[in-house]
């Protein structure tokens, strides 16, 4: 039982028989540097129980809990504010009861499933920036999941069919070069080095679509038709859309063309994939579930959730729910994005029954969309569709500006991963830190520097702000990043090889007291479960992200100021080893939610 737990139980009893009243919730707060202290209660929201001063409460609150509770120690009250005392011997006993616990802070997974989906790419063009804040946020809110306790599916749904994926296909097909085989370039044959990864070698083609494409705008333009007229009349666009017209009608060519584009663009997002660390349980395309969501609206214009408007269209009106009126299959019987959304999020809860809720990782852009989904669904009558969330992100923009994929001016997620990794290797180099190191093991780390950088930086801000990112910002070893706490991972490592004693021991209360710095990074680590909890319910990796950091800057305080290896006698050693041993795997643990390995050395 926490602290905090304890001292609630016997706050409500000093109310009931001090004052006899209730009281459910009290606001609990870590004491400010300036008091003694290791845990405040605020006593201003207990004035709506009971009516009298605020210092007042605070003295008889405190007295109460002094004589009756033994890890309350002493106490003194500011104002409002009641700082309590916490005995040490409660914080030895907390550490006893945590430091074998490799996994402490995670809690059994129980048989509650939530699936979690993110990346959801197009199979046009390469993964970019924008990608990888999608994907290091849901892969981490699907790890934070799991470690509250969830059990969690990982997915995301490949939009693969549509105009843009014919742009690409048409592009290839018309300007694709003979390779070094004589035909038509595939990433195998390619003579261009660039263009060896399938996804980069369609993406090229959909940027060089748009080319042809504004081309013949600018000559129709030139011979007279307004550019509203031109962009419509295009000769490569009508050429595209018949393209698509073939493939839904099943033509054997186009199709056969379709499945070999997007083979080479599944194989190079797997590669991105793997370089960034993050992995998917199962998979849904867009080509299978575009036409799913239909029979229920059916089903939903006999119940009276959708009605049909006199061109034969459906719609779903949801202005009393303070929404506009939305359409849900077309006059001609076809359906809409938010038709297949539907369908898709029945069938998922149809392939795995034990999900109860989940969570889409898509930007902020989309927030409208969501809600008419969520509320639709709700209307259907899905008790599911209670516990569906919308992981809303902002964009991320570079100092160099807005990205545009058609126009080839996106950054590219392989590029980013390699930048970040040289950029590591520039600043290690400069400080030095990897000069007795092989060059294999320099790369390890420089990558694993690297990629901790990008992931820190991107997850330490709140999901809903937008980011600038700077890379050179985001290697610094200073501050808070990720190199600077993977580097003080490394340091307690260092201290636990030059350990060379037995510390495979257990000190009581009687065997060692506690300094002023082992208490403060204790009471931090008694945090990390209520924060990975909270974390898990706001969807919030930037809670995990910071919680590391201000444990990073505890230990570096008690690093600064007491000595671990050269401390006066053995149970000061043996303990300061151990505190730094369970510090170290808290930070690992922690990173391990955020997707970011924790290096041995650096």
């Amino acid at each position: 039982m926490t602290i905090q737990e304890t001292l609630l139980q016997h706050i409500k009893t000093a109310f009931s028989k001090l004052y006899k009243a209730e009281i459910d919730t009290v606001e609990f707060q870590s004491t400010r540097k300036e008091f003694e202290g290791d845990i405040t209660v605020v006593t201003f929201p207990m004035l709506r129980v009971v009516k009298m001063n605020p210092e007042q409460l605070g003295e008889n609150l405190g007295n109460y809990l002094v004589k009756h509770v033994d890890e309350v120690k002493a106490f003194n009250v500011v104002k409002g504010f009641l700082n309590i005392v916490i005995d040490d011997v409660f914080y030895l006993n907390f550490f006893n009861t945590i430091k074998e616990n490799s996994t402490y802070g995670f809690k059994p997974q129980t048989n509650e499933a939530i699936m979690v989906e993110y990346s959801s790419p197009n199979t046009n063009k390469p993964l970019h920036l924008g990608h990888i804040r999608n994907n290091l946020l849901g892969y981490s809110v699907a790890e934070i999941l799991k470690a509250s306790g969830h059990k969690v599916y990982k997915t995301q749904i490949i939009n693969d069919r549509g105009i843009h994926i014919c742009k690409s296909m048409l592009a290839w097909k018309r300007f694709a070069p003979n390779g070094s085989d004589g035909n038509k370039e595939t990433p195998e044959t390619t003579l261009n080095p660039d263009l060896r990864k399938g996804d980069k070698l369609v993406g090229n083609y959909y940027v060089k679509f748009d080319q042809e494409y504004k081309k013949e705008i600018a000559s129709l333009v030139a011979q007279g038709k307004t550019e509203e007229a031109a962009k419509k009349e295009a000769p490569i666009l009508l050429e595209a859309q018949n393209m698509l017209l073939k493939w839904e009608a099943g033509d054997n060519e186009v199709v056969a063309l379709w499945q070999m584009m997007n083979a080479w663009v599944y194989e190079g997002f797997e590669t991105t994939y793997n370089n960034l660390g993050v992995d998917f349980d199962c998979y849904y395309y867009e080509s299978d579930t575009y036409l799913l969501g239909k029979e229920f609206v059916a089903e939903g214009l006999k119940s009276g959730v959708f009605f049909k408007k006199e061109d034969g269209s459906v719609w779903c009106d949801l202005t009393a729910d303070g929404l506009d009126e939305k359409i849900v299959l077309r006059a001609d019987g076809t359906a809409v994005y938010i038709t297949q959304d539907i369908g898709t999020a029945i069938q998922r809860i149809k392939d795995y029954p034990d999900v109860e809720g989940m969570v889409y990782t898509v930007g902020n852009e989309q927030d409208y969309h969501f809600k008419v989904l969520f509320l639709i669904l709700k209307k259907l009558g899905f008790e599911w569709a209670k516990n569906l969330y919308h992981l809303s992100y902002g964009m991320v923009d570079l100092p160099s500006g807005k990205m545009k994929s058609r126009e080839g001016t996106v950054v590219d997620a392989d590029d980013l991963i390699v930048e970040m990794t040289n950029t590591a290797k520039e600043l290690s180099q400069e400080l030095g830190k990897l000069d007795n190191y092989s060059d294999q093991e320099k790369h390890t780390i420089y990558n694993t520097i690297g990629l901790g950088a990008l992931k820190y930086y991107i997850l330490k801000v709140d999901p809903k702000k937008r980011i600038l990112f700077d890379p050179k910002e985001s290697v610094d070893f200073q501050g808070n990043t990720g190199p600077f706490i993977q580097y003080t991972y490394a340091r307690i490592q260092a201290i636990l090889r030059k350990a060379d004693f037995n510390t495979n021991v257990t000190l009581s209360a009687v065997e060692t007291s506690l300094h002023e710095k082992e208490k403060e990074l204790i009471k931090q680590l008694e945090l990390f479960p209520e924060v990975i909890q909270n974390a898990a319910q706001n969807h919030s990796p930037a809670l995990i992200a910071n919680y590391t950091y201000d444990l990073v800057k505890e230990f570096n305080s008690f690093y600064q100021n007491v000595s671990i290896l050269g401390a006066d006698n053995q149970n000061e050693k043996v303990f300061r080893v151990q505190l730094s041993q369970v510090v170290a795997n808290t930070i690992k643990n922690a990173f391990g939610l955020l997707g970011i390995k924790a290096p041995e050395r650096m």
